[in-house]
């Protein structure tokens, strides 16, 4: 049954949203926050229309103050419209004369049907509240036109989702980077007007916006209130903000489409990706708690704990040798690692990266015996087997790139006709072309099969400059086959996991972790640059589902040397491995590892479940990060230096999420290595490197705080704070 009201509600875990739902016109947010003891048109409900409507009825301003879920022109907004589309060259701007609201059986989510009978156009909206008050916002646009009429196709060229926030918003933080230096926040004022920012890199980018926040003043971790916006899509991307002085600002977010690449004949229909959007009154660490509440909600996600992974490339890159590379994993078994990934170089032709992507067959010179011999030995040792892929992409120097250059996804003109652009000597592969789609599948899924393969480090590692599908625009098809491919094969394996890798972390969204079970955070190992990296990207994804190893030293990306504490300390704050030839190493250095692998065995439970916070500092070389276990019975905290720091005497650690009234012990894990500090060591600390640890009250830690060493640079310590009633 249709609501007609001029109110309706949704709320869920905390969080409501309020809409009125004028007469056949599309509703708008009066209210988005935190979950307020209202009713229907109750009292309150009534005055709260009065407290926020700008004008005195019956007045009506010929332009609308407050947004519509799909702001356009026809409500009198000025700003980016939320829809725009055209039949042919003649704009269509849709005036609804049927718009339907009805709330779920939960009251946690709101569908609202809306049709343009002149123009033929129908629009679907959901808005939700998910797991954890993560409101996600999902739309389509349909042709309604009947078959034998006579109409050009609608041609959609964006369909946004926004939120509104309040008067008084002032602060935008959204991200760049580079390879290998993803998520770097740019903080700045809010810009005035109607901007957007694009990301066409043919998948999220490792300078990508990746989400829009907003805030009065700098955000903060633990303290404030801020809005987040994330598309939940891994190809090409719009964010939007419309700050204008008759309107509640607006912020949101929607696919990039191309020209033309978005033409609904009668009966077909377009459904634009999901967004996200987070509210939080407790700061960033609160907006990231309901993604993170969410994605480990979804239901294709892998539950059990996160295996110690080695991976080989940085180990051996294109060497390989089978010998060599059992005796590698002779040593990962010894010192507890629980999976063990075969990077680049076993395929056909494969011996640099000019040649081979596209032919997923093992190369016999190099592996005369093919991989069963060392997946066996994997699986005899008690490890898992992974190996490497990447199915979206093709060189020219192969036997399906010479046979089949029409498979190619580029400018019709541009294979084989005329040099097109490559990165690192590669082409991207048409997986919307169902027989290039097929190739690909059917010799992973042979691979699979025969060896059986527990994991599948997934790789994407060139941008998509000019994708054509069969004379369009083709990344919409192309990323909707590259889920098609995550989904079937492991609905077609149901063990499989598949980690998504980018050149690194250039597709981390929550688009592609609805299928894959984890993401590479970056190419870079060097803890230093990887402390902030983790950080930034575990604003939407938990660390469980971040790829965080050790490396050696010096950094192979960096040239920066670290202890092995260090290094140790930041690849524990994700989900652990080692890319490092672990064969050169000491007895001394395979001890510690040892030790350090069984540090994660210990903790990641707590680390994979719990909930994640961040400290404050003025000092701009100190970070400070723990996860904290939802009943506040444990915590575990990593506090390490950036840099050199300023003073002698440094600030104070204050803990959250413990019970006040609780007694806790506060304990060094020294398993990870010694770390080196100045002067100034607290008394606590130097109790807490005891046995018996130091004991205080959870009210104590939160309101009063440790006070921190004077950490060297590039130094760690983590803290184990357990409940002791």
């Amino acid at each position: 049954m249709f609501d007609q009201g001029p109110h309706v509600i949704a709320q869920r875990d905390g969080v409501q949203i309020i809409l009125k739902t004028p007469q056949d016109e599309m509703p708008q947010v009066v209210y988005w926050g935190k979950e307020l003891p209202l009713e229907g048109e109750s009292d309150d409900m009534q005055a709260l229309d009065a407290m926020t409507l700008r004008d005195t009825p019956p007045s009506r301003p010929d332009a609308a103050w407050r947004p519509s879920l799909l702001p356009q022109g026809a409500e009198g907004w000025s700003g980016r419209p939320g829809v725009e589309l055209s039949r042919e060259d003649a704009p269509v701007f849709v005036r609804w004369n049927s718009v339907r609201t009805e709330v779920n059986g939960e009251s946690s989510a709101v569908m609202v049907e809306a049709e343009d009978s002149a123009h033929a156009v129908g629009l679907s909206l959901r808005i939700a509240i998910e797991d954890g008050g993560l409101v996600t916002v999902k739309q389509s646009i349909r042709n309604l036109q009947h078959q034998d009429a006579d109409m050009p196709a609608l041609s959609v060229h964006w369909l946004d989702a926004v939120m509104p926030v309040p008067k008084g918003v002032d602060t935008l933080t959204q991200f760049t980077g580079r390879w290998p230096l993803e998520k770097q926040p740019s903080i700045a004022s809010l810009p005035v007007g109607s901007i957007t920012r694009d990301c066409r890199k043919g998948k999220t980018g490792h300078e990508s916006p990746w989400m829009f926040l907003l805030s009065q003043g700098k955000p903060q971790s633990q303290k404030g209130v801020v809005w987040g916006c994330h598309l939940a899509w891994s190809g090409n991307q719009t964010y939007r903000s419309d700050v204008l002085p008759q309107h509640e600002p607006v912020f949101g977010a929607g696919e990039l489409l191309g020209p033309g690449e978005v033409r609904l004949h009668a009966g077909e229909s377009y459904e634009a990706p999901t967004v996200c959007f987070s509210w939080s009154e407790h700061g960033l660490d609160g907006l990231s708690a309901r993604f993170h509440q969410w994605l480990r909600s979804m239901p294709m996600r892998a539950h059990s704990s996160r295996p110690f992974t080695l991976n080989t490339w940085e180990a051996v890159y294109f060497d390989h040798d089978e010998l060599t590379l059992m005796r590698l994993a002779d040593r990962a078994a010894m010192v507890g690692v629980e999976r063990f990934v075969l990077d680049d170089g076993w395929f056909l032709g494969r011996r640099d990266d000019t040649k081979g992507l596209g032919d997923w067959i093992v190369d016999r010179s190099v592996w005369k015996n093919g991989l069963n011999g060392l997946a066996s030995h994997v699986h005899d040792l008690g490890m898992q087997f992974g190996l490497w892929f990447e199915p979206e992409m093709v060189s020219l120097d192969s036997e399906v790139g010479r046979a089949h250059p029409e498979w190619i996804l580029a400018a019709q003109d541009a294979v084989p006709g005329r040099k097109d652009i490559s990165y690192r000597n590669q082409y991207v592969l048409d997986l919307a072309n169902e027989k290039a789609y097929e190739h690909v599948h059917s010799q992973m899924a042979a691979l699979i099969d025969e060896l059986g393969i527990d994991y599948i480090k997934w790789d994407h590692n060139r941008e998509v400059t000019e994708p054509v599908h069969d004379g369009r625009y083709g990344l919409h098809a192309q990323t909707l086959a590259c889920y098609r491919l995550f989904k079937e094969l492991k609905t077609q394996f149901p063990k499989l996991e598949i980690e998504s890798c980018a050149s690194g972390g250039a597709r981390t969204d929550a688009g592609i972790l609805a299928y894959a079970d984890r993401v590479w955070g970056s190419d870079s190992n060097d803890p230093r640059d990887r402390i902030d990296i983790q950080r930034w990207t575990e604003l939407v994804v938990p660390p469980e589902l971040i790829g965080a190893h050790i490396g050696p030293s010096p950094a192979h990306t960096t040239g920066r040397a670290a202890a092995l504490s260090y290094r140790a300390a930041i690849s524990l704050m994700g989900c652990s491995g080692l890319e490092w030839n672990i064969l050169e190493c000491a007895d001394g250095e395979l001890a510690a590892v040892k030790s350090i692998i069984g540090v994660y065995k210990r903790y990641r439970d707590l680390l994979h479940s719990g909930i994640v916070e961040h400290a404050d500092f003025a000092e701009p070389a100190l970070r400070a990060r723990g996860v904290v276990a939802p009943d506040g019975s444990h915590a575990v905290w990593t506090v390490a230096s950036v840099d050199v720091l300023r003073d002698a005497m440094q600030e104070s650690l204050h803990i959250p999420g413990l019970r006040d009234d609780g007694q806790y012990r506060i304990r060094v894990v020294r398993e990870i290595g010694e770390t080196s500090w100045g002067w100034v060591v607290p008394q606590w600390l130097s109790a807490a490197m005891e046995p018996d640890g130091f004991v205080t009250s959870g009210l104590l830690l939160r309101e009063v705080g440790l006070l921190l060493p004077t950490l060297w640079p590039l130094q760690a310590v983590m803290l184990d704070i357990e409940s002791i009633q």
